[in-house]
């Protein structure tokens, strides 16, 4: 793993930008960005993808595999912290002296000097950014935006935009939020996590606050999440904005129904809406009056600023339905976290009626895992019916030896509630075994999980043929 430097100077001018993990959501956002701007555009990634191709389609130089040889003439390189120092295009720029600059610091400069709003927070920036850029678009809007996932309504997970405003999802894990020059924060809670960069709960707390404060218009920020309550109390912004179910909250949330399509109330300044959305589960009732406060900082009525975001349709890897086979429902999500699955899980409890939730669940990084290996568990046997463990996804780090998937599964109070296979033919397999008519399979994951769902259609439909 890279720690990103952020005392780096960024280039006043790049020509040929060369991007180290080209594939990944947020770089090939970039990518196109930078490509949407007639630069050259090369890149590398461990593996090849259908991201890949769509970047070598609209003109970018790809390669699958990390070289030396594929910085070519590149002035730039660009990576994420994920690589780690030995990476030989990595080394080679540094050799050349060249600019060796963060995602963060890349996108920094795609920014320049407009109007940024940063959504920011432990769970939700993805949806919640999604639902701010397709309700601007809606509201006759053309923004430019970063997401870290596809907004399924848009097809992109990035766009260059005609307007002075650019929508982002600010990154905390690494704390290059702190990078950006926002005139709009967006809070959505300071769930603890990412301990092993910010080394404390306090620190990171801290970091959110400084975030807010140096928001230049105005701070929006949950009234309910208590990590997001310490932050606002350390807050001096003059222009606070508070969105959730607290009496006080300047948009206030109430009624939430989950029997169906997730509907709500929304009370703000005497005036109540009734609200449902296209996209299922609680939290994303929260989601969506936090969107709909930005659109308020940013000038617009609050009845059609809720309208537009009524219309949000998901995003990639949040809750994505891939196919149903055998009556199974083989659903995608992003969540990594113990919070995030809960969410996850209760949304699909909504909509899964008296069929079951089969959870396949693949712990991310090392450090969490042993950290909140317990938590997991606990999450994971209150909301699905049945969890299949796989093994860590390290991404950025080194193994630490004792802990694997089993952490987890060992864990359950229960142990015939779940199954650890880190094998993935023979994790399909008994995933399919396990489903029947009506269930819901979700995968649970930041790493790679979503890779091992047509193992698990293709052992559905094998199953079906008896073979």
């Amino acid at each position: 793993m890279i720690t990103p430097d952020l005392t780096l100077p960024i280039p006043e001018r790049i020509e040929a930008a060369h991007f180290i993990g080209i594939g990944g959501s947020g770089m090939s956002g970039l990518a196109r960005m930078f490509l949407a701007r007639g630069i050259r555009v090369s890149g590398s990634d461990r593996a090849d993808s259908p991201g890949l191709r769509r970047l070598e389609a609209l003109g970018a130089t790809v390669h699958v595999g990390h070289d030396a040889a594929n910085l070519g003439d590149a002035d730039t390189v660009i990576h994420t912290g994920a690589i780690w120092p030995e990476n030989p295009e990595f080394v080679l720029g540094k050799e050349r002296g060249m600019p060796v600059i963060h995602r963060s610091q890349a996108l920094h400069w795609l920014i320049g000097g407009r109007r940024l709003v940063s959504v920011a927070g432990a769970h939700g920036k993805t949806t919640s950014t999604g639902m701010i850029v397709t309700a601007l678009q809606a509201l006759g809007a053309d923004p430019s935006f970063v997401n870290g996932g596809v907004i399924t309504s848009l097809g992109a997970s990035s766009d260059t935009g005609a307007d002075p405003l650019f929508v982002i999802e600010a990154d905390e894990s690494d704390g290059t939020f702190l990078l950006y020059d926002t005139s709009i924060a967006l809070v959505t809670n300071v769930d603890p996590d990412h301990l092993d960069h910010y080394g404390s709960e306090d620190s990171f707390v801290e970091a959110f606050a400084r975030f807010a404060n140096e928001a230049r218009e105005s701070v929006v920020i949950s009234a309910d999440d208590p990590g997001a309550q310490r932050v606002t109390a350390l807050l001096t912004h003059p222009n606070v904005i508070t969105f959730g179910e607290a009496d006080a909250a300047t948009l206030r949330l109430r009624d939430i129904r989950t029997d169906g399509p997730v509907s709500f109330t929304l009370e703000h300044e005497g005036r109540s809406f009734v609200a449902q959305l296209a996209v299922p589960g609680a939290h994303n009732a929260v989601n969506a009056v936090g969107a709909v406060a930005v659109l308020v900082s940013l000038g617009y009525d609050v009845e059609p600023a809720l309208r537009a975001v009524e219309g949000f349709a998901g995003t990639a890897r949040r809750f994505e339905l891939h196919d149903v086979v055998r009556g199974v429902s083989v659903f995608d999500d992003y969540a990594h976290h113990p919070t995030e699955v809960a969410a996850a899980l209760a949304a699909a409890r909504t909509v899964v009626g008296d069929g079951r939730l089969i959870a396949l669940h693949q712990p991310h990084t090392y450090s969490r895992t042993q950290l909140m290996a317990a938590e997991f568990a606990g999450v994971l046997e209150h909301y699905a019916d049945h969890t299949v463990v796989l093994d860590v996804y390290g991404a950025r780090e080194d193994p630490i030896p004792g802990v694997t998937g089993e952490l987890v599964s060992s864990a359950f109070a229960d142990p015939g509630h779940v199954h650890y296979v880190a094998d993935w033919d023979q994790a399909a397999r008994y995933t399919a075994a396990v489903a029947r008519d009506g269930d819901y399979v979700i995968t649970l994951g930041c790493g790679n999980v979503n890779l091992i769902i047509p193992q698990v259609l293709e052992a559905l439909a094998t199953a079906d043929a008896g073979e």
